[in-house]
């Protein structure tokens, strides 16, 4: 499908000062409950499950469904007006083992991620790096273990200006010829953080051991 030109008609008009007195509005008496759980800020890489040359960078917007299950909302960027481009779920082993097989070649592993330091959680301001490096280490030692499954909605590489077509499944990294390192360094340089750094700061955190029917993607 040929790419939606980006025109101001196809990207919609700036919001006007009457939607935005009507946020401002619901967001002092309505309960918005289910974001209000959310957690975690993660930044990560996903792959095109049909065509694994593609790479998208997305933020992960995360919360705890119960011990077992996070359900992750994606954008495009950290910024307010980031377009939403999908939705991730991650599972527990014993979850993901209990699923049939060929459900199973849907879901990705979070190891490459972790141990490679692709995977990343952002600073807040005014956070000493030493500090948050502890709590994002201990993040890390959570999710090393679990199975992801990614749907992107918006398919913003191609420069879609509205999110046209299926959803796309996507996948994870699982080696370093994969990984799309320009795309690496820039998001480091945007982020102010060293992959390199935090590939040597997990160095401690066990590997465990991957079912054989995720990442499916790189098994073709």
């Amino acid at each position: 499908m040929d790419a939606i030109p980006t025109t101001n008609a196809t990207k919609g008009a700036p919001e006007s000062t009457k939607n935005k007195t009507l946020e401002t509005g619901a967001s002092l008496v309505q309960n918005f409950a289910p974001p209000k759980r959310l957690c975690a800020h993660l930044n990560a890489f996903h792959a095109y499950a049909s065509d694994p040359s593609r790479s998208v960078e997305a933020n992960h917007y995360c919360a705890h469904l119960n011990e077992d299950v996070r359900q992750c909302l994606l954008y495009d960027s950290p910024e307010a007006n980031a377009r939403l481009i999908g939705v991730e779920y991650m599972i527990k082993p014993h979850l993901y083992e209990k699923l049939d097989a060929e459900e199973r070649k849907l879901w990705h592993s979070h190891v490459y991620e972790v141990k490679s330091g692709m995977l990343i959680m952002p600073v807040p301001e005014a956070v000493p790096d030493s500090v948050w490096e502890v709590a994002e280490n201990k993040e890390m030692e959570e999710v090393v273990v679990l199975y992801g499954k990614v749907f992107h909605l918006w398919q913003t590489d191609r420069g879609d200006a509205l999110p046209l077509g299926m959803p796309q499944l996507m996948t994870s990294f699982t080696s370093d010829d994969q990984l799309p390192v320009e795309k690496l360094k820039d998001r480091d340089a945007r982020f102010g953080v060293s992959s390199e750094r935090k590939k040597a700061v997990r160095e401690y955190i066990k590997e465990p051991e991957i079912h054989p029917d995720a990442d499916a993607t790189w098994k073709k």
